[in-house]
């Protein structure tokens, strides 16, 4: 018996779609005959999805979902996984493929997200820095608690809970000193890139970036060698993914202070909350109350890119 090589996929792909409910019925048929867990979306713009399962069984599933008209240049992008790092599987069609309450404002083409941010592969982001330098600024596209453990150096992190608080946040006026500078969008895979660097750009930032494969194929290239520091956090039961064993610690334990890259699980009923705690603190159960603080709720999954 062959042995069973577990894996996890991180994946989008923009192109219309004139039946979001036929396809949504489509890959739930095809990921039950593959065995695969995880989580899809689909909307008239496209899909977006992670799922886990044996590697053979993903490569059938990319192979397949590859023949549907316009997902033909998906980026599948592959991770080792744990073998149950998904619960289960969840295909569901939304208006929106990451939910920035702007779906009437994004135009998609079967070449994909119309009047985006210029795409820039890794080795083209660390070229625009040598070339431009300090004027260079990183946008992290990704909800807040994400760079509380990994982040492009000198970064700016917006206030944002959820990918809904993108447009506020961008319209309050607290980064229009930045319309006239290079800027950069980064977020997991890309995909919140997408849709927010178009965003930026329909409100008058001149100039805006995003990294091709967004900050996994940043960090497959540069590893810890580049501008990237600290881990990524990751949409499935492993929560933190590092790049290689000279990832810096960026993050600091909410009871101690102490160095930590590890998100634990709310214990208050109901609460979807993470908190970051270090080894040490995380065996006393009193620093897993909920708190008032805990407002956020776990990630939504419209946001797994």
């Amino acid at each position: 018996m062959a042995m069973a090589f577990n894996k996890i996929i991180l994946y989008y792909g923009f192109a219309p779609v004139a039946d979001p409910k036929a396809v949504m019925l489509w890959q739930k048929t095809l990921c039950q005959s593959l065995n695969l867990k995880g989580r899809i979306l689909i909307s008239k713009h496209g899909i977006n999805g992670t799922l886990g399962g044996d590697m053979e069984d993903l490569k059938k599933y990319a192979r397949a979902t590859k023949e549907y008209p316009g997902f033909g240049k998906i980026d599948f992008k592959w991770s080792d996984g744990l073998g149950d790092d998904f619960p289960k599987l969840s295909v569901k069609v939304r208006k929106e493929l990451v939910a920035f309450t702007t779906p009437e404002e994004v135009k998609v083409e079967k070449s994909g997200v119309v009047n985006g941010g210029k795409h820039l592969k890794p080795q083209q982001v660390n070229e625009l820095v040598a070339e431009r330098g300090d004027d260079v600024v990183f946008f992290d596209g990704r909800n807040a608690f994400e760079a509380k453990i990994g982040k492009f150096k000198n970064a700016i992190v917006p206030d944002v809970q959820t990918t809904h608080d993108f447009v506020a946040e961008l319209e309050s006026g607290k980064y229009d000193h930045l319309k006239d500078k290079p800027i950069v969008t980064y977020c997991t895979g890309g995909i919140r890139c997408e849709i927010l660097s178009a965003v930026m750009l329909n409100r008058g930032f001149k100039e805006v970036y995003q990294i091709q494969g967004g900050i996994v194929r940043y960090g497959e290239k540069y590893r810890d060698k580049g501008l990237w520091e600290g881990s990524l956090y990751v949409f499935d039961k492993r929560m933190t993914h590092n790049f290689s064993d000279e990832a810096l610690t960026i993050g600091e334990c909410e009871n101690c202070s102490g160095p930590t890259s590890s998100f634990r699980n709310c214990q208050g009923a109901g609460c979807k909350d993470l908190v970051l705690l270090c080894e040490s603190c995380f065996t006393d159960p009193a620093n897993l109350k909920c708190s008032d603080a805990h407002t956020r709720g776990r990630q939504k999954l419209q946001e797994i890119g």
